[in-house]
């Protein structure tokens, strides 16, 4: 069974999203049946690479709020990713577009390792304060999981892998992803944000159970997740 995941690398919800699909899949019966694809999804396509800001002090910028403010807001969340056993360190990381990232990353799954790409990218932007956007830093990570430098360096050099992007993105509004984490279970059942473990374990437990079945319609778990949105705070 498939589990197709939008998001992005710099979206925290992503993150923590990503550890609570892992923990209800490594929990069922049926964990070796199951397959994720990583989908591509972009908060701000415009963004700005500049290494000199990091969120915090963009957050704080663009939202037109107080540095005390931004850490306030933003604690909320570490303290989410904590939970989850992730170490966030917002005042660590560098304001990047994710294109780059997110073609790395289609490319990576060509040799079946997309989810370790992901994780990687993840780890690097939320946790070790790595530019995302930069060339020696997307390489290095590639190498890292396994992938021939050279691909990543031609991939880097042209247009590669952008309209597999786009063609996420455009895939994630037909079927009205509006934020990010989006999962969607045997292209029948989705979850929208990070929302709590047993939504996950529901979910996941009634699309192994209709697996069989063919049906088109999208049922959307009720609830209201945590999730990054264009105008969403945190993000």
């Amino acid at each position: 069974m498939k589990i197709e995941i939008w998001s992005d690398v710099v979206c925290p919800f992503c993150y923590i999203g990503k550890r609570k699909i892992e923990k209800a899949i490594n929990n069922s019966p049926f964990k070796d049946k199951i397959e994720i694809e990583w989908k591509s999804f972009q908060l701000n396509p415009d963004q700005v690479t500049d290494p000199s800001l990091n969120s915090l002090e963009y957050l704080s910028k663009a939202k037109g709020w107080s540095m005390e403010q931004t850490l306030e807001i933003t604690d909320n969340v570490v303290n989410m990713a904590a939970a989850e056993g992730l170490d966030f360190q917002m005042g660590n990381t560098v304001v990047a577009n994710t294109m780059n990232s997110h073609r790395l990353i289609h490319l990576a799954k060509e040799s079946g390792k997309g989810g370790e790409m992901k994780e990687s990218l993840l780890k690097a932007y939320f946790t070790d304060g790595l530019n995302i956007d930069d060339a020696a830093t997307l390489v290095s990570l590639g190498k890292e999981v396994g992938i021939e430098e050279e691909p990543i360096r031609q991939m880097l050099a042209s247009e590669q892998f952008k309209n597999t992007v786009e063609q996420d993105i455009y895939e994630s509004r037909t079927i009205g992803v509006k934020g990010v984490p989006f999962f969607v279970l045997d292209k029948k059942f989705g979850i929208s944000g990070a929302q709590p473990d047993e939504v996950f374990d529901q979910t996941l437990e009634k699309a192994w159970n209709e697996y069989s079945k063919v049906n088109p319609s999208l049922e959307i778990a009720e609830g209201n997740g945590e999730a990054c949105d264009v105008e969403g705070e945190n993000c």
